[in-house]
């Protein structure tokens, strides 16, 4: 593939879907080179098929970017790619929304990856762009992030399934131009039908334009917990570090565990007591964990049939490997 090629690499998307169409198909993968990949104003370039594996030549070099028409903004309209496949591998490249959002008025919602799919694991991803960032669509979903980056302001983690973040940068960017916005929001999950939702293990959150809080409830029965968080600005996390505002629901399981400073002092709370109201509904709810919680959150517990961070290890050798066979 040509460096910067969109065209061709949109083909080559189609083609791999037709090839893996089948469940029983073998990996398949498309190596991208470092290049900018200017989908200009499509949306939704659509993952199909089985075993496909997206592969960079670098996280900071290959980057795919899209620019909505800021008539379609929409959770549902705009993502740069759509996954709509199993056991998509993504490694090594940057996704771009390039809505342009501090002229999008009320909402900007914009999404770098929106997963219909089923156990998507990410290695090196970066994801920029600043609302509804990342959204896991798939009421029933599995997915695993590992070393990746993901920028946004408001509820730019969101959706359903159980999704693990692991050693993960969160960035959040200020909200608007004059940066005088009161706070953003990193995750909404809305968790319904499985038992986990989000869960950031060793994540780090770099805040230096805004306030913060760690979550709020989408709706149903949103579930989220931040285990050994390195937090680089803490006086920019919000004191309730939860959004008490739900949307349509107050039924939630928000956790938190061993949060740390930039230079690893512990700041978290002994005790944090939310009180989480929506309309006429009140629940007050500890959201800090102990160790015995927080030692239920193991991948073994969280994925019992499924192994990706193993899975992740051995695809990345493979695209080592491929990398390899391209590099002069």
């Amino acid at each position: 593939m040509k460096a910067g090629d969109a065209a061709n690499l949109l083909a080559t998307i189609e083609k791999a879907g037709q090839l893996n169409a089948d469940s029983t198909s073998e990996r398949l993968t498309i190596f991208i080179p470092n290049g900018y990949y200017d989908l200009g104003e499509q949306v939704l370039t659509t993952i199909l098929g089985y075993n496909i594996s997206l592969v960079g030549e670098s996280m900071e070099g290959t980057i795919i970017r899209n620019a909505p028409p800021l008539e379609n903004e929409s959770i549902s309209k705009t993502a740069t790619l759509l996954n709509r496949g199993h056991n998509t591998f993504v490694c090594d490249l940057t996704l771009k929304n390039d809505l342009d959002y501090y002229r999008s008025g009320a909402a900007g919602r914009a999404v770098c990856w929106q997963d219909k799919g089923f156990r998507t694991i990410f290695k090196r991803v970066r994801m920029l762009s600043y609302q509804d960032t990342y959204y896991s669509h798939s009421e029933e979903c599995q997915h695993y992030f590992e070393d990746c980056e993901i920028h946004g302001t408001v509820d730019f983690i969101c959706g359903a399934g159980d999704v693990v973040f692991n050693r993960c940068l969160i960035v959040n960017e200020k909200c608007n131009e004059a940066n005088n916005s009161p706070y953003n929001i990193i995750a909404a999950p809305r968790t319904s039908t499985t038992n986990w939702g989000y869960v950031f293990m060793d994540c780090t959150v770099r805040s230096e334009a805004s306030p913060f809080y760690l979550g709020r409830g989408w709706h149903t029965h949103p579930r989220c917990a931040w285990l050994n968080t390195r937090i680089e600005s803490p006086k920019m996390l919000k004191e309730q570090r939860y959004d008490p505002n739900g949307i349509r629901s107050v039924e939630n399981e928000f956790f938190e565990f061993h949060t740390t400073d930039a230079q690893g002092n512990d700041i978290t709370p002994k005790s944090n007591r939310v009180r989480f109201v929506h309309k006429e509904e009140l629940r007050i709810a500890e959201t800090i964990i102990d160790d015995n919680a927080a030692s239920r959150y193991q991948l073994k517990n969280i994925f019992p049939d499924w192994e990706p961070e193993k899975i992740c290890g051995k695809l990345e050798q493979q695209a080592l490997k491929l990398r390899q066979q391209y590099q002069p």
